[in-house]
């Protein structure tokens, strides 16, 4: 009987999606030469093609196994029989490819080896919609695309270890969402926000991204967090620690009387004073409430209905010189005794968050920050443009100048802006819900562990929940998926898994991912740097993709140092004094004046 050059075997047995197909005996050198080029059989992650009339079942292959005899007379060991096991992906019915199967086959039917024709059918072009990322591990002229809508509105993750191409992986991504091959823009309306905690990624998109940093370098822009667009609960937790309810609602009530008056002085329009809360995005002053509660916790009072402060010094709020005041009278003499300083601890903290310089794109946020008259020269719309409405598609909020332990007020308040925006201005053209924006968040595992409590964890749940409702989508980076809060992880739609070594981070991805793929999934150990698994909504199938390497001078700036060769150079005279100067300034790049 003849057959296909491509003919492997036929199925000995059937259990649900999977399938055993026991090879033919000529194909036991585990080659099979078609077309002039060499292809190897039963290799772990490959496809396998059924025939079924008019239809082709594909499959992938899990797992190949063999029996074997020992001829004692001989000495020799013989290969009996050998298997491969498969597991059912899609099929296609004339030259369309569907995910998921019609029918199922029957025992004896054939097995035949995939070549680049039948790849080409499972992953058809770059058809609109679609992004080119890659290629098959397993064949390079094979392009690898993914579909951009479900990539951005059912959210993804990309997992690997240390030294796996992850931030080299993510730049090609991004850059393959915005640009097509020869670079120029595919999607130039494109909104995508880079949380970069390392200040890694300016460097490798920086020509089509807006730069806002803490610590800028030339050709960035100053990254502003004001203060008055945080919630007010945590915004009092940061600046004051532990306080009492009675003292934090007096704090609230004096953010909701500025609030209202900032109202009143600058005729903002369309805002019904009556619903102002403390929560309200509306901008305060925050020095004058420092000044104001110094005041009221330390004053002595020149009257009996304390309304006349017995000042030595006046102080003043904008430079944050505290009041001063006489001392009280004897007995029922003026100066009348007020409350003593029962904040002092409190009030002490928040001005030493005021005058930290680490926190001076918080607390002194330019041109938002406003004056003892309660002006401001750029209002909320000025900052959600300068992050959103800029020409080019990326933009890069560079954190790695921000202190580690406020990551996650600062991170979640951005999130917040963010997503608020998204659910109040969703009936307008500048909302997400007419052009969604994406957000990827390197080191998730910093912020999104179990067991993690704060504003950015609850922000990034809220996202993973609501965000496709408002056009909003996430995309997670770590190199500890096993630390990512498993609740949030199992709401990526989309996995680009790179190689991961530890064992635990490779259970909790291949929890992640769907049962039928597990032999891809065992071969994460040993994939090559820049190759990744990508399963999910956004993949045809999943594959073994490669990303596309970036031109050179588009690399992150994520190299590890050179140990032998910085080591082994002679040490002459060093100035350690411009160090000292930047960690006095919280600046890398301050001089010693």
């Amino acid at each position: 009987m003849n057959r296909e050059p491509t003919y492997l075997g036929s199925v000995s047995a059937v259990a649900g999606s999977s399938l055993t197909v026991e090879l033919a005996p000529q194909v036991s050198s585990g080659l099979l030469i078609i077309g002039g080029k060499t292809h190897r059989v039963g290799q772990v992650g490959s496809f396998v093609r059924i025939p079924q009339g008019y239809n082709n079942l594909y499959g992938l292959i899990a797992e190949t196994s063999e029996s074997s005899s020992v001829d004692e007379i001989r000495d020799t060991h013989e290969t009996d029989r050998r298997w491969i096991k498969i597991e059912l992906v899609g099929e296609t019915i004339g030259d369309e490819f569907e995910r998921g199967i019609s029918q199922y086959p029957s025992i004896n039917d054939e097995a035949h080896l995939v070549v680049e024709r039948d790849l080409r059918k499972i992953y058809g072009g770059a058809d609109s919609g679609q992004i080119v990322v890659g290629t098959l591990s397993s064949s390079d002229s094979i392009k690898v695309s993914i579909d951009l809508d479900k990539l951005v509105t059912r959210h993804s993750a990309v997992l690997g270890s240390t030294g796996s191409g992850k931030s080299t992986s993510v730049s090609s991504l991004l850059r393959s969402i915005v640009t097509d091959e020869h670079g120029a823009p595919s999607y130039p309306a494109a909104r995508i926000v880079l949380i970069d905690i390392h200040g890694e990624y300016s460097a490798a998109l920086g020509d089509i991204a807006s730069v806002f940093s803490v610590i800028p370098k030339d050709g960035e822009t100053k990254l502003h967090i004001p203060y008055w667009c945080v919630s007010s609960e945590n915004l009092i937790d940061f600046l004051c620690g532990p306080i009492s309810e009675g003292n934090k609602s007096l704090i609230f009530d004096r953010i909701v009387e500025q609030k209202i008056a900032f109202i009143q002085k600058n005729a903002v329009p369309g805002i019904d004073v009556g619903r102002v809360s403390a929560d309200t995005p509306i901008p305060f002053n925050l020095k004058q409430i420092w000044h104001d509660l110094m005041v009221y916790d330390n004053a002595n009072w020149d009257d009996k209905e304390k309304t006349i402060p017995s000042y030595t010094d006046e102080g003043d709020a904008e430079t944050l010189s505290p009041p001063k005041f006489k001392p009280p009278g004897a007995a029922s003499n003026p100066p009348h005794k007020g409350n003593g300083g029962a904040m002092k601890k409190q009030l002490d903290l928040m001005r030493s968050r005021l005058l930290d310089n680490q926190f001076s794109f918080f607390m002194s946020p330019g041109e938002w920050q406003p004056d003892a008259d309660l002006k401001v020269k750029k209002d909320l719309p000025e900052l959600i443009e300068s992050w959103l409405g800029h020409a080019k598609p990326i933009t890069i909020l560079d954190l790695s100048g921000m202190p580690s332990t406020r990551l996650d007020l600062l991170l979640g308040s951005v999130l917040d802006i963010i997503f608020e925006s998204a659910l109040w201005g969703r009936n307008y053209k500048e909302g997400m819900k007419n052009r969604p924006v994406l957000l990827v968040l390197e080191e998730a595992h910093r912020y999104l562990s179990a067991g993690a409590v704060g504003l950015a964890k609850g922000m990034v749940q809220k996202i993973a929940k609501e965000g496709r409702k408002f056009g909003v989508g996430a995309m997670l980076v770590s190199q500890r998926p096993s630390e990512i809060d498993e609740t949030i992880l199992s709401q990526c739609g989309t996995l680009f898994a790179l190689r991961i070594n530890n064992a635990t981070d490779r259970s909790r991805v291949k929890s992640a991912m769907s049962e039928g793929i597990s032999g891809i999934v065992d071969s994460l150990p040993v994939l090559r740097t820049g190759e990744a698994v990508i399963a999910g909504e956004a993949a045809r199938l999943p594959m073994r993709c490669r990303f596309k390497l970036p031109r050179e001078g588009h690399f992150p700036d994520s190299k590890d140092p050179v140990v032998a060769a910085s080591w082994s150079k002679a040490v002459g005279e060093e100035d350690y004094s411009a160090l000292v100067s930047a960690w006095r300034n919280q600046d890398p790049s301050a001089a010693p004046k």
